[in-house]
């Protein structure tokens, strides 16, 4: 069977099956929606702490009303002893406890030191490392307030009080993502990643249908060889190919342009290397079909292979600092590549020519897949016996 008739008989069956068409189409469409809008607010803000004040002096009641208003933090609790404390964080209810110890107010009027602790559950990276950050802000600028204001009671001039206060500063110059915004960098590099597990499933799924339902003979032909098994494959992954690279283009438009984040870069180089990452997963998909000749090894195998790209493609934990074992399951994963390319260009503005050679690895290594499910293929139809397993 050609390219187009096999075309035309996956349309066919697309449509008398509405589940599979729905697969290719809306949901994934759906999902893709999901994504940019569960990162719409771009930063979390106004994440609930409490506040647990041993001090209750001025200089305490001050802090508390510092750290309401600051953007990322909400006081919702005022705690009375460490119990509280603990109980406000197993359940949940704060990200932080706030501890504000006795006798602080007493301790800097007298030149000394003290502590503001913060409890927090570091289980939650995310919302940890956001309040630690503000936390830090709130008690620099009142700790730089209170040692200002004692030197300048003991007679030192106004134009010195900054120099004596912070000696040495550190200038941080933020080159991409200067806003620190995961709608930018981490909605743009989930939809990718949803659609290359979403494609390695639709590999497997049409041609291991094929042999689930015993029609491997009636879509290629009983004497069908290599080129023509080649073409036919082709033929029944272009559907999908169309439909979850539109999606997938779709929406990074929708980031792009609608949501402002411009691409620093070609928006036309990063839509290119998202169709060649479609037709990877989908070849990828189709092998472990035709090498296995069962559709529930080609489901499970997909799955192990696609779910945890993201985890191991550099963009959520560093590459850098994997062992030499991880970095090489990383580096052969095609959605490390993908991802590494649409940060040069989305956000770095990288040359062209700096990400052709990745472009041209996922469509070789598109080839060399495809190549490999037509010859599982071929010596599949040579064997009816494997037809109709699960």
């Amino acid at each position: 069977m050609g390219f187009i008739a096999s075309l035309r008989r996956e349309w066919r069956l697309l449509r008398a099956r509405p589940f599979d068409l729905a697969m290719l189409t809306w949901v994934p469409w759906l999902a893709m929606a999901l994504l940019c809008w569960i990162f719409a607010a771009g930063q979390p803000y106004r994440l609930p702490i409490a506040v647990w004040d041993e001090d209750h002096s001025a200089l305490s009641r001050q802090l508390v009303r510092m750290l309401g208003a600051a953007p990322g933090l909400q006081v919702q609790q005022s705690l009375l002893n460490r119990a509280q404390a603990q109980d406000a964080l197993e359940r949940m209810a704060v990200y932080g406890v706030v501890h504000i110890p006795a006798g602080m107010a007493r301790a800097l009027k007298r030149g000394g030191a003290a502590d503001v602790t913060l409890l927090h559950n570091a289980q939650l990276a995310t919302a940890s490392s956001l309040l630690q950050r503000d936390l830090r802000q709130v008690v620099g600028t009142l700790s730089a307030g209170a040692r200002m204001q004692a030197l300048a009671k003991r007679g030192t001039p106004g134009q010195a009080l900054r120099t004596r206060i912070e000696p040495v500063k550190t200038q941080l110059v933020s080159l991409f993502n200067v806003s620190t915004n995961y709608e930018q960098f981490l909605a743009a590099a989930l939809v990718p990643a949803l659609v290359h597990i979403l494609a390695m499933t639709a590999g497997a799924w049409g041609v291991g249908r094929e042999l689930r339902d015993r029609t491997l003979g009636d879509w290629l032909g009983a004497r069908a060889c290599g080129p023509q098994v080649f073409a036919a494959l082709v033929g029944k992954l272009a559907l999908p190919a169309c439909t979850l690279w539109l999606g997938a283009v779709a929406a990074q438009l929708y980031l792009a342009q609608l949501r402002g984040w411009a691409v620093a870069g070609s928006m036309a180089w990063v839509a290119l290397a998202l169709a060649a990452l479609v037709l990877v997963s989908l070849a990828a998909g189709a092998a472990l079909a035709g090498i296995t000749l069962s559709l529930r090894m080609a489901l499970s195998g997909a799955g192990l292979l696609s779910a945890p790209a993201f985890a191991f493609s550099g963009v959520a934990y560093p590459l850098l600092a994997m062992d030499s074992s991880a970095r090489g399951w990383a580096l052969a994963m095609p959605y490390t590549h993908y991802a590494r390319l649409q940060l040069q260009q989305w956000q770095m503005g990288a040359p062209a020519a700096q990400t052709l050679p990745v472009v041209a690895g996922l469509l070789l290594a598109t080839l060399a897949l495809l190549g490999l499910a037509s010859a599982g293929l071929a010596r599949g139809l040579r064997r009816p016996e494997r037809w109709g397993a699960r």
